[in-house]
């Protein structure tokens, strides 16, 4: 089973050059995972979009109402962030070993506590995600 990285969700929500990668991936994927950091990350990320005028308030909230109905029609399994999530986060980062970032850090951490493949357009944390011998999936985003 795969774990949804932000950056799968937003071209598959939000027209983008990717986004046809992004929902061949999503539907292939049967169920994926993502965890309520994903939710915060997705809303975000489409704000910004409004607020740099790539996308109108009117698109910005049919995206997120469409979100919350494919994870109230359970498209997605929701994990939760636990407290062992925020732990092991925290000793990654405190091994000083890799450029990890706090957010990608919860994201590696729901992912491995539960035995996925972390799947991310982010080259960053999927490098990261490797050097912590966590399952990670690069997906090319480049057209």
């Amino acid at each position: 089973m795969i774990y949804l990285d932000t950056s799968i969700l937003v071209p598959y929500y939000c027209p983008e050059p990717n986004s046809e990668i992004a929902e061949g991936i999503i539907m292939e994927a049967g169920q994926p995972a993502i965890s309520n950091l994903t939710e915060v990350e997705l809303a975000s990320a489409v704000s910004r979009k409004i607020r740099e005028q790539n996308l109108s308030q009117t698109d910005g909230n049919r995206i997120m109402a469409e979100f919350q109905s494919h994870i109230d029609r359970n498209l997605f399994l929701m994990i939760p962030v636990r407290m062992l999530h925020y732990q092991i986060a925290k000793d990654w980062i405190a091994r000083f070993s890799t450029p990890l970032r706090t957010l990608d850090a919860l994201h590696i951490a729901v992912t491995f506590s539960n035995d996925l493949t972390i799947v991310t357009a982010d080259e960053r944390l999927e490098n990261s995600a490797r050097s912590l011998r966590v399952r990670s999936n690069l997906i090319s985003t480049s057209s």
